[in-house]
């Protein structure tokens, strides 16, 4: 049915700002009803005296901010009750400085403030409910992975990959670990529970299969580990979630998901998805601060674990929340955090830098999470995880990562260490290569950010673009494969200020769209510097900030000078002298020790976590 059209006076009760009411007035115009806008230096009397003469059903009146505008407005409320316009037409009030609550208090029929869509004020105009449109804002969750051919352009590298990656598959052939056993095992266990939902499992058989399944597990696992299973004992610092706030929390979602609409970051097409972390400790701040990023136009998701967990044997199960940074890896936590997210975004799970690699993949993939992240090199080198047992594990997790079909990205965190770049992306080459003989989809991660390499050498003296820009254009130079500058970019230019923060992350995003790469991860403006939890705010700041540098760009860019190119040769040449450096060595194990891929005056050292815990397979 048709709405009864309406006669509406619009006034900007302002002396110079008075488009928001043209919108308006042109949408009321589209929909047929009878428009007077008023020029800008009317005063109040004479509002009120036009809106009665031209008997307005609705009278909008639009102010900016500015002193004393509460009195201003209360005085124009009085004016009308006093003329009696109030019991005539409905009054409206809309600007920068409006907040519902203002208006209310103030005496207005209804206000609109800052973000307000026209539709919303045609709809209160027509009388009916005002329905966001869903289509301007439907995102839908895309691969970028598919828009790479994952062949090299530079055969010399690739040779040198092909060698390498031969000896890594020969040394680990015959071997196999306690992380290795585990996440076979947690796929078996993963397999007895869809057996007994589906009914091919019987409750007796289930529960003693799930007891010799569980005790194989435990005698892989840390004491930590097997006391949780045998007697419920938690570590330290965690507690299980109660049943009454998970029904608070499954609650909670279903309210958000009702009447969740995201905005989007990208101006145009082509720029950068958006990723940002999480890791509070607790799933349900967790699922606040993604929902709030989701709603802000975040793309995508990176779950963090605790440190602990990646030098502790074994896994724990259970909804469970730990008092410090990280939120625990389980299989109904996961299943939490992937139901509350939207359709649309896409979820990274890390898996690349402890004992417990390849076993976070298989709840990765079981839960449904669209990607994962490995680098065997950053965690021998800059996590303290042993060499020989972080190739091992990371070999099986990328076979199990393909088998999940889950691309997996390779940060090159050891450059924080101080790694010179050359040889973080020589390691970070060899991961990526070791994933293309085995079927998969890796995804490059080098550091975009005011690293310590940089720090010593000066190569950001004069400016933070040419060598980010020079690291970016090396990795392309040498592979068509995706490069997703982290972690977060920016990292080490933030500082306590929110707004400094905010501007170098947007400065940092820009860039990055300037250079076209498929994805980005950004931190929160007080990420690097909370003494706590990072807050909803400062998530939203850096996410507008980035939506407000997108724009403002648009399809321009930032171009570097001919230094980034000269960078970017120098990188290009050190990586393929590293890869050598690599077989000169011995191997890949070798070289690690060796310092090839980042020596102890870099700042890197081989770890020990894990150390004699590679064993022949079958034993």
């Amino acid at each position: 049915m048709t709405a009864p059209k309406k006669k509406v006076l619009l006034a900007p009760l302002d002396p110079v700002h008075d488009i928001g009411l043209k919108m308006v007035r042109q949408a009321l115009d589209r929909a047929g009803h009878t428009t007077l806008l008023l020029p800008p230096d009317y005063t109040a009397e004479e509002i009120i005296s036009t809106a009665l003469e031209q008997e307005a059903q609705y009278v909008l009146i639009s102010r900016t901010l500015g002193y004393g505008i509460a009195e201003l407005l209360g005085r124009f409320i009085d004016l009308a009750d006093a003329a009696g316009l109030r019991e005539r037409a409905k009054l409206i009030i809309g600007g920068m400085a409006i907040r519902p609550e203002l208006a209310a208090e103030l005496g207005f029929d209804a206000g609109f403030g800052p973000g307000t869509d026209v539709e919303e004020a045609v709809a209160y105009i027509e009388d009916r409910p005002y329905q966001a449109d869903k289509r301007r804002i439907t995102k839908t969750k895309r691969d970028f992975t598919q828009d790479f051919s994952y062949t090299y352009r530079n055969r010399r590298v690739a040779e040198l990959l092909d060698r390498i990656t031969e000896l890594i598959f020969g040394w680990a052939a015959d071997k196999t670990s306690p992380g290795v056993r585990r996440a076979h095992t947690r796929r078996e266990l993963f397999a007895s529970h869809r057996a007994f939902d589906s009914g091919k499992l019987g409750g007796a058989q289930y529960e003693s299969e799930l007891a010799a399944l569980r005790a194989q597990y435990c005698q892989d696992s840390d004491e930590i580990i097997r006391r949780y299973y045998s007697d419920g004992t938690l570590p330290k610092k965690t507690r299980r979630l109660t049943a009454e706030e998970l029904t608070a929390l499954q609650k909670t979602v279903a309210d958000v998901q009702e009447r969740f609409l995201p905005r989007r970051i990208q101006s145009k097409p082509g720029q950068p998805l958006v990723f940002v972390q999480y890791g509070t400790g607790c799933p349900f701040m967790d699922i606040a601060h993604i929902k709030t990023s989701e709603a802000w136009g975040a793309d995508g998701i990176l779950h963090f674990d605790p440190s602990w967990g990646a030098r502790t044997e074994g896994l724990l199960e259970g909804y469970i929340a730990h008092e410090e940074d990280g939120s625990i890896l389980t299989p109904e936590n996961l299943q939490q955090i992937g139901a509350a997210r939207d359709e649309a975004t896409l979820w990274t799970v890390r898996a690349h830098r402890g004992l417990n690699t390849p076993e976070t993949v298989v709840l990765a993939g079981e839960a449904g999470a669209d990607l994962t992240k490995i680098n065997i090199v950053y965690g021998s080198l800059g996590a303290g995880t042993n060499p020989e047992r972080l190739t091992v594990d990371g070999l099986e997790a990328i076979r199990l990562a393909v088998e999940y079909g889950l691309p997996y990205d390779i940060p090159t965190n050891e450059e924080l260490c101080g790694v010179p770049a050359y040889k973080a992306f020589a390691g970070m080459l060899i991961v990526a290569h070791l994933g293309l003989k085995l079927g998969g989809r890796p995804i490059l991660k080098p550091l975009f950010c005011y690293s310590p390499e940089v720090m010593l050498n000066n190569r950001m003296d004069d400016n933070y673009i040419d060598y980010n820009a020079a690291k970016i254009a090396a990795l392309q130079s040498i592979a068509d494969i995706p490069v997703w500058p982290g972690e977060p970019i920016g990292f080490l230019t933030h500082s306590e200020d929110r707004v400094q923060s905010s501007l170098t992350t947007a400065l940092h995003a820009s860039l990055a769209a300037s250079l076209r790469v498929p994805a980005i991860s950004i931190a929160s403006s007080d990420e690097a510097y909370s003494g706590g939890p990072i807050t909803a705010p400062a998530r939203i700041d850096t996410l507008r900030a980035t939506q407000d540098a997108f724009r403002f760009f648009g399809s321009a860019a930032i171009r570097p000078t001919e230094q980034a190119e000269k960078w970017a040769d120098e990188l290009a040449e050190r990586i393929e002298a590293t890869l050598a450096q690599v077989i000169a060595a011995g191997g890949f194990i070798e070289a690690i020790y060796a310092g090839v891929l980042g020596s102890r005056e870099d700042g890197a050292y081989p770890g020990r976590t894990g150390k004699d815990t590679v064993v022949p397979r079958g034993k």
